[in-house]
C-alpha cells in the first residue's frame, strides 16, 4: 500500500494561537487556475472574498510566496491563508493547569469554553488560549470536551506524540470519571450500568436513543444527595456525543443547566454565563504511552449547583 506523502510545513505562522487554513488542490479537476478552484471550494465565504485575498497577497504557496490571481491550477498543490475571525465574546474564566511536562499539558477547563476551534468559537477556545498563554505553538488536543462541560482535557506538546495519546482515547485505554448534579429520585436503583444506542445527526442539536446494538455504556452511581438534588458519579465506558447527558435524561434525572435535555432551549447564547451545565470531567487515569508513567489526574472544581444551589437556581 502506497503511503501518502505528508503535507509540507506551513509557510505562515499562527495568528492568535490559530493555525492557518491549508487547502490541497485535488489530483484531478476541470479548473484552469487556482483562483477558479478556490472560488468553488470556498463558495460560502461570500462573493469577491477569494479575489480580494488573492489581490492582497494573503494566499500563499509552500514557498511562502503569494499565489497570483492567474496562477495555473497544479494538481496536488497546497495553499495556505488565514481566515478572517469575527470578534468573539471573551469567556471570563481562567484555565487551570493541573499537570505539565515535556509531553503533556493537562488543563482544567471552565464551563462555556470550547476545547478546539470550531464554528463560531475560534480564538476563545482552550487550545488557542493555551498556545498563547504557555507559548507552545505546536500544542494539540488529544481529545475534546463539550463547550458547556468543565473539567480535565489532555493536550500534547509535541506533534510526533499526538497520535499515541489520541490512540489512548480511541482504544478506550483512559479511565474517565465525571460528576454531575441532577434531581434526586429515591426510586432509582443505583448504581447501575446504562446501555443504549445513541444517534447524533449533523446539524441537529440534541442526540437521541434508538433501538439497536448499544454503542453507549455508562455506569451511574449516587455519590450524595440533599435538598432534592443528587451528586452523581459517572463512569463512561464509551464516548458518544452527549452520552452522559442523554443517559441521565433517560433515567428521569436530567443534568441541571442542560439547554438540550429534556427540552431543547439552546444553544446557549455567547456571553450568557448564568447557568453552567452541571457536568464536570472529574478525573483521568491512564498509562502514559510515551514514558510508561501511571497518571492519575483529578479536577479540584466544585459544581456550582452543589455548593450554592439556592442562589444558583434563582438565576
Amino acid at each position: 500500500m502506497r503511503r501518502r506523502t505528508p503535507p509540507p510545513p506551513s509557510p505562515l505562522p499562527q495568528r492568535d494561537g490559530i493555525d492557518p487554513v491549508r487547502v490541497r488542490l485535488p489530483g484531478e479537476g476541470h479548473w484552469a487556475t487556482v483562483r477558479e478552484y478556490l472560488v468553488e471550494r470556498l463558495s460560502g465565504a461570500g462573493e469577491g472574498v477569494v479575489d480580494g485575498m488573492l489581490a492582497a497577497g494573503l494566499i500563499v504557496g509552500a514557498d511562502g510566496h503569494s499565489v497570483a490571481p492567474d496562477a495555473p491550477y497544479v494538481p496536488g498543490m497546497f495553499v495556505w491563508f488565514h481566515r478572517d475571525v469575527p470578534e468573539e465574546i471573551s469567556v471570563p474564566f481562567p484555565i487551570d493547569i493541573v499537570y505539565r511536562d515535556e509531553h503533556l499539558v493537562v488543563a482544567d477547563k471552565p464551563h462555556f469554553l470550547a476545547t478546539t476551534p470550531r464554528g463560531s468559537h475560534v480564538t476563545e477556545t482552550v487550545l488557542a488560549r493555551l498556545r498563547r498563554e504557555l507559548g507552545i505553538p505546536a500544542l494539540g488536543a488529544a481529545h475534546r470536551l463539550d463547550r458547556l462541560t468543565a473539567g480535565l482535557v489532555l493536550f500534547t506538546v509535541r506533534p510526533e506524540d499526538r497520535g499515541a495519546y489520541q490512540a489512548l482515547f480511541r482504544d478506550r485505554l483512559v479511565r474517565k470519571e465525571y460528576e454531575a448534579v441532577a434531581p434526586y429520585d429515591p426510586r432509582l436503583a443505583l448504581p447501575r450500568t446504562v446501555r443504549s444506542r445513541i444517534v447524533k445527526e449533523r446539524g441537529v442539536l440534541a442526540a437521541y436513543e434508538v433501538e439497536g446494538e448499544p454503542n453507549a455504556v455508562s455506569r451511574v452511581e449516587l455519590a450524595d444527595h440533599r435538598d432534592g438534588l443528587g451528586r452523581y458519579r459517572l463512569l463512561p465506558a464509551t464516548g458518544q456525543t452527549h452520552q452522559l447527558r442523554v443517559h441521565l435524561n433517560t433515567m428521569g434525572v436530567p443534568i441541571l443547566g442542560d439547554p438540550l435535555y429534556p427540552v431543547v432551549t439552546g444553544p446557549v447564547p455567547a456571553g450568557d454565563f448564568r447557568r453552567p451545565l452541571q457536568l464536570l470531567a472529574r478525573a483521568l487515569e491512564f498509562t502514559d504511552p510515551v514514558t510508561g508513567v501511571e497518571h492519575r489526574f483529578r479536577s479540584p472544581r466544585t459544581l456550582q449547583a452543589w455548593s450554592s444551589y439556592p442562589e444558583w437556581a434563582g438565576q
